[in-house]
């Protein structure tokens, strides 16, 4: 199954999601599960997004932030976006795709100390690391053999 994971900027919830996807992928490779992410715009990888999924040895630093494109929503079987903006302004899904909303707070909003920030973004990566734990092996039952 091929999931794109969709926010705005694409720099730290869909990021930390294919992150987490591949992760799990590698993990559990009898669940066929390929991961992508994209934004309504690219707004650049977000280093506390990097750092926060390294401190739990999850390397997202090759990732690139892209923008949507037709060819990514053709390739992709589930539309995953993880904020209610990308989900009310997601294009339309090509017939035959599916789009599930799963929303995150932001944790590039955040203000206070750079260790309360740092808390803020290791909380919502560890919340997209346990949904989507729960989650993608119900998808991989899907997948084709």
């Amino acid at each position: 199954m091929n999931l794109l994971f969709l926010c705005t900027g694409n720099s730290c919830r869909s990021q930390m999601a294919e992150g987490w996807a591949r992760e799990f992928s590698k993990t559990h490779p009898a669940i066929r599960l390929t991961a992508l992410s994209a934004g309504l715009e690219a707004h650049g990888l977000n280093p506390r997004a990097v750092r926060a999924m390294g401190v739990h040895g999850v390397d997202i630093s090759n990732q690139t932030s892209d923008s949507l494109n037709d060819r990514m929503l053709e390739q992709a079987d589930l539309v995953i976006t993880v904020c209610s903006q990308a989900d009310a302004n997601c294009p339309l899904i090509p017939p035959g795709k599916e789009k599930l909303h799963i929303p995150f707070p932001d944790p590039a909003n955040a203000s206070g100390t750079d260790e309360e920030i740092d808390a803020l973004f290791n909380d919502v990566c560890l919340q997209i690391r346990d949904r989507l734990y729960t989650l993608l092996p119900t998808l991989g039952k899907r997948s084709p053999e």
